[in-house]
């Protein structure tokens, strides 16, 4: 059990809402740091009626707890100048302030990064937008779907035939968290050694360009690259046979960088053992996905892992959600915890950092709004 978290000991105050600011925040409180939500009078952060499926624990999304659990909120109309300079007192005292409004709008408060370090030198600022401060994308909602889209990401999935298919998950809004919680981090580490403080920014379209790096790379170096996805079973556009996804009779096999004759051999096609030449593997790519995919078809998934993993090739079971969540795998990770309230009883999800040698979890919910009122002192 770790005796004491990392980042213990420091206050962050959350402007954010709804998606990566909250999760920023809620990284650094996994990590021990004590951190305050600044929501406007009413109806708080927008997260807590943006309900993920539909559903709601308490007067809040279920999605609201996931990402600002182990949180403390406090209720201030900014364009009040009571309660402006209310939250200006805690600035001075506090470690990190972290907003995700689009650009301009902190300024408009009085509460951006130049106006926010004359009241508190030492300050730590993070901010999240959706496409940086400049260019012509800066005034559009920063949302993860427009992100994904104007990154082209959606043209990187799915297989030729198909429209552009989004990730259907919110990619860009939890990479920028983690770039945004990294960034502040680094700031904190330079300000224990130089009393410096500083500001730490990025983008929903910086993260996904980052996780772009490979295709951007072979892109900008050779402008005769092009995406062009392949057959149905393909899984990406610049990978030749057997990487994809194929049927079995039971469900779905997912085959990674593999030698092709292997996979042939081990599937008792002779045809396929004999493409030694690495080249046919992007030359006959879907013939070579056919006859693996009418050959896989005549088993079980789990019959053909038995032969595959015992000759250590690369491959996995492609999972349905309640097959993870009754796998042995899924439970061995441990990665879910319990919040309990007296009107929330929520299985979530826990940090994915372990710290020596322990899990972070933490059973305190995300807060009621405005539930720390008056807030308790910051040390």
């Amino acid at each position: 059990m770790v005796t004491e978290l990392p980042l213990a000991g420091l206050t962050v105050l959350d402007f954010s809402q709804f998606l990566a600011g909250p999760v920023a925040a809620l990284r650094l409180a996994d990590l021990g740091a004590r951190v305050i939500k600044i929501e406007r009078p009413g109806s708080g952060d927008a997260g807590r009626q943006l309900a993920f499926a539909g559903k709601l624990v308490g007067d809040d999304s279920m999605s609201f707890h996931a990402m600002n659990r182990n949180k403390e909120s406090l209720v201030a109309n900014l364009k009040d100048p009571a309660d402006l300079a209310r939250v200006r007192a805690l600035v001075a005292q506090a470690d990190v302030v972290v907003s995700n409004f689009r650009p301009g709008v902190m300024e408009r408060l009085g509460l951006d990064y130049e106006t926010v370090r004359r009241i508190n030198p030492g300050i730590v600022y993070g901010s999240v937008s959706g496409y940086g401060d400049t260019g012509p994308f800066k005034d559009r909602p920063g949302q993860d779907l427009l992100a994904q889209s104007i990154a082209g990401l959606p043209w990187l999935n799915g297989s030729r035939d198909d429209p552009p298919v989004p990730v259907g998950l919110a990619v860009a809004d939890h990479l920028a968290s983690c770039h945004l919680a990294q960034g502040i981090t680094a700031l904190l580490v330079r300000r224990f050694r130089t009393g410096r403080g500083g500001h730490a920014q990025t983008s929903l379209l910086e993260a996904l360009l980052d996780l772009e790096f490979e295709l951007l790379t072979t892109r900008l170096n050779d402008p005769s690259i092009e995406v062009r996805r392949k057959g149905i079973r393909s899984a990406h556009a610049f990978l030749p046979a057997p990487y994809g996804i194929y049927p079995t009779s039971d469900g779905y096999l997912a085959i990674a960088m593999n030698p092709v004759p292997v996979i042939g051999r081990l599937l008792d096609l002779p045809e396929v053992a004999a493409m030694t030449d690495p080249q046919s593997w992007w030359d006959r790519q879907e013939e070579i996905e056919d006859l693996l995919s009418e050959r896989l078809r005549t088993r079980t998934r789990d019959e053909w892992l038995a032969v595959l993993d015992a000759e250590d090739v690369w491959c996995a079971p492609v999972l349905t959600l309640d097959e993870l969540v009754d796998h042995d795998g899924f439970r061995a990770i441990a990665m879910t915890q319990q919040l309990k309230r007296d009107d929330v009883d929520l299985i979530t999800t826990r940090s994915p950092i372990r710290i020596d040698g322990s899990r972070l979890t933490n059973p305190r919910p995300a807060p009621r709004l405005g539930e720390h009122e008056p807030l308790e002192e910051i040390a």
